[in-house]
């Protein structure tokens, strides 16, 4: 049985996220709990600042927030199929985003993390926003980022970017090959290079793990020069048609710009292909 946490601010992003992760998880058991985390402000009256009591917290935050949550699930029942393998629980919290999520990640012994986000539509905005952001970059759990027009069809196509330089513990990749048993997709595995360059012997042992780990699931691999990462992946999500992008934490400075990049004019994928980042 999965634990899958599914933060909700009841916008059309986290709606779309909860549409896809019932989707994705459709002959899995799963535990879904919907959390919605209420950011509680101090209000400053003349010179002094009021800090809300307990009741007033109660009333002002979480009785609407539970209410909200009711809405939700009734929703989920109204709108998508009735899945005998799915259970839902709401919870609601007052908190720092972060801190939150890491409560509950450990309280419910949480496996994944599924959360929507507003692609960028002009420069000034980032790609997976700062909430989603945060929890790829804070948050040591695995979470399947899903972006506003991601739409769920049977996984085909599944990318994984390296560049070889770190050697992956099986742990980190669990989650990952979970999917893969599951949806039956091309793994197609991806190096980037600035320039046409061999691997060095370190990378070339990384690449064999990766070979030998991956060896069920006829893993091809890809070798791509190019001096800038984001395009190189705009250009191979189009030609392979990709449906999901999956990437190590720990490789994520490698790979930033395909994350938090603001110059996004060309780059047409975070709106319609999630990114599942794998943690320690």
């Amino acid at each position: 049985m999965m634990n899958i946490l599914l933060p909700t601010d009841f916008s059309d992003n986290s709606w779309n996220a909860i549409v896809y992760a019932l989707a994705l998880f459709k002959n899995t058991t799963c535990n879904f709990y919907v959390l919605h985390i209420n950011k509680v402000e101090n209000i400053i009256v003349g010179d002094a600042i009021y800090i809300p009591t307990q009741e007033a917290i109660e009333d002002t935050y979480v009785k609407p927030s539970k209410k909200k949550l009711r809405s939700l699930l009734k929703k989920i029942s109204d709108h998508l199929e009735h899945n005998k393998k799915h259970k839902f629980y709401t919870i609601v919290d007052y908190s720092f985003f972060v801190e939150s999520i890491r409560k509950h990640i450990n309280d419910k012994k949480i496996d994944m993390i599924i959360m929507g986000t507003k692609g960028a539509s002009g420069f000034e905005e980032y790609i997976i926003g700062s909430n989603a952001g945060d929890v790829v970059t804070k948050v040591k759990c695995t979470t399947l980022v899903v972006p506003e027009h991601a739409k769920y069809d049977k996984l085909k196509e599944i990318a994984f970017p390296t560049d070889y330089n770190l050697s992956y513990d099986i742990k980190i990749l669990q989650p990952f090959t979970a999917i893969l048993s599951m949806v039956k997709a091309n793994l197609r595995i991806i190096h980037i290079h600035k320039k046409d360059t061999k691997l060095n012997t370190e990378q070339l042992t990384n690449k064999d793990v990766l070979n030998d780990y991956f060896e069920d699931f006829m893993p091809s691999f890809h070798f791509l020069t190019n001096k800038n990462v984001e395009n190189a992946i705009q250009c191979f999500v189009e030609s392979k048609g990709v449906d999901m992008i999956v990437m190590v934490a720990k490789n994520l400075n490698y790979f930033q710009n395909m994350l938090f990049h603001t110059r996004v004019e060309k780059i047409t994928y975070h709106t319609h292909i999630p990114f599942l980042v794998l943690h320690e």
